[in-house]
């Protein structure tokens, strides 16, 4: 590329940079509603600009990703979204110059390209520098345009205050022109360097980030003997068994249990504790074994070590089980469905585990496929509203069990938020008592109120709301859903 090429192609990123600052400083009391057609037009600057990022695939899918966080996004603002639109896009712009090996690496490499960004700008000054100079005569500098505008800009500053101090008419237009706050101008700043610096380091990436390498892979030596190796592995069979077997004989059939021990304080405890015992054992196999080493290789030491993973995931299961048995007594929280979603990664990395030790696999395929596991789960976390099926399981199973079922907590309905106005509604159709009715009725109509209110606004607006208002207004449609409650509003847990 030419001197003048590229000087043509840094001043094209600037302006472009400097228009996204503009649009989005313009935007900022708007924002939810606004950034996602912000983040289309980084893309779209980001493919134009730089055209190798659209010629090569691993770009492309990294910018169909960033556009499907934004879809995301604009159906319901969330960070979530918004962070794996970051990570997206920053490795559609450094995947053109470095094929992805393993996700451990780029995260690094991300990171750096993060850290290069915040000193990106002045990193390129020599370059902008060049470009003002073809831009201006070339006698003509910065400082001599600043020295030559003193003088008139100077003078004028002063005649003005004077003539204020004669003519009350100047004085009074002088006195009526509002400064902008400090507070405002410094906040104003800090976001114009927010949006700056991400656009910049992705128009103009850090070529150190690219090309950090992860410390080369000598073999490293097992820690223990064969013997040793065999004799710790019988022993963790051995003490997993005894737990695994309490589970199977107690908590999987349901038998009775000795005096003085109830299956709350059964299944109800130790969920989280024995996450990390998997954890731990998840830790323990990936030191001491490798694929490839005499151990691995070790026909005894495989086959306990395939028992182990098997106890381990079954480990997982009994605590999924103990949570599930605490929803079904208590009741549905995001919390809890987050941590079932957890308790099933951490088994599909078990799995994964045991598949990469007989399979013989690569430390970087183990890592690739706990890296795809997890980006879908957050992928579909960031789609997914948690708090609306939280509440959506726990109307259902209010409807379906009555006072069998765990107790229905109508205040903590209200503080799931919008996702929980259509179950709110679903409850408010199909419950019998009368009194109950009442109180779902106040809550649904106060929170429905709110929501009309915030999509009434433009910039408040989001698609997922308009659904859920739809929604719950049919189920509603013959019931006048309109109308105001007489009485005020009530909150508290009943049961139906």
């Amino acid at each position: 590329m030419t001197m003048r090429r590229r000087t043509i192609s840094v001043a094209a990123k600037a302006g472009v940079a400097a228009l996204l600052v503009l649009v989005l400083e313009l935007i900022v009391d708007r924002a939810e509603v606004l950034l996602p057609l912000a983040m289309l037009g980084w893309l779209i600057a980001l493919a134009a600009l730089r055209p190798a990022v659209i010629r090569h695939r691993q770009p492309r899918i990294a910018l169909v990703a960033a556009m499907l966080a934004i879809a995301a996004y604009a159906d319901q603002p969330n960070l979530l979204a918004f962070c794996l639109f970051l990570t997206a896009t920053g490795l559609a712009a450094t995947l053109p110059r470095r094929r992805f090996d393993d996700a451990a690496s780029w995260a690094v490499r991300l990171g750096r390209l993060a850290l290069a960004a915040v000193v990106g700008p002045w990193r390129d000054r020599r370059r902008l520098a060049h470009i003002r100079a073809h831009r201006l005569h070339p006698r003509v500098t910065v400082t001599a345009v600043a020295a030559a505008l003193i003088v008139p800009l100077g003078g004028a500053l002063l005649f003005l205050i004077l003539f204020a101090t004669a003519n009350p008419l100047i004085a009074r237009a002088l006195d009526s022109m509002i400064l902008p706050d400090i507070r405002t101008v410094i906040w104003r700043t800090a976001f114009a360097l927010a949006v700056l610096l991400p656009v910049w380091a992705t128009l103009r990436p850090a070529a150190g980030a690219t090309r950090w390498q992860a410390p080369g892979g000598q073999t490293v030596p097992p820690l223990l003997r064969p013997g040793t190796l065999i004799l710790s592995l019988a022993t963790f069979n051995a003490v997993f068994a005894i737990q695994n077997g309490l589970d199977l004989v107690f908590l999987w059939s349901g038998a009775a249990l000795p005096d003085g021990v109830t299956m709350a304080d059964y299944a109800h405890q130790g969920a989280y504790a024995l996450i990390v015992t998997a954890l731990l054992a998840a830790v323990f196999v990936l030191t001491m074994l490798s694929p490839g080493s005499a151990s691995a290789a070790h026909p005894p030491i495989r086959w306990l070590v395939t028992a182990w993973i098997g106890q381990n995931v079954l480990l997982v299961a009994s605590s999924a089980l103990r949570l599930i048995d605490y929803v079904d007594a208590y009741g549905l929280t995001p919390l809890r469905l987050a941590a079932l979603i957890w308790m099933a990664l951490v088994a599909t990395g078990l799995m994964l585990i045991l598949w990469r030790l007989l399979g013989q696999r690569s430390a970087a395929w183990l890592i690739n496929a706990n890296a795809l596991a997890l980006t879908l789960v957050l992928a579909a976390c960031s789609v997914v509203d948690l708090s609306a099926v939280a509440a959506d399981w726990n109307a259902r199973v209010a409807l379906a069990k009555g006072r069998s079922g765990p107790p229905l907590d109508l205040a903590y309905f209200e503080r799931l938020g919008p996702g929980a106005l259509v179950p709110l509604a679903m409850l408010e159709r199909h419950v019998g008592s009368p009194r109950l009715h009442d109180r779902i009725e106040h809550i649904r109509f106060w929170m429905q109120t709110q929501m009309e209110e915030q999509q009434s606004s433009w910039n408040g607006w989001s698609p997922r709301n308009a659904r859920r208002l739809a929604a719950a207004k049919a189920l509603l449609a013959d019931r006048g859903s309109g109308a105001a409650p007489p009485a005020r509003r009530l909150t508290g847990a009943q049961q139906p």
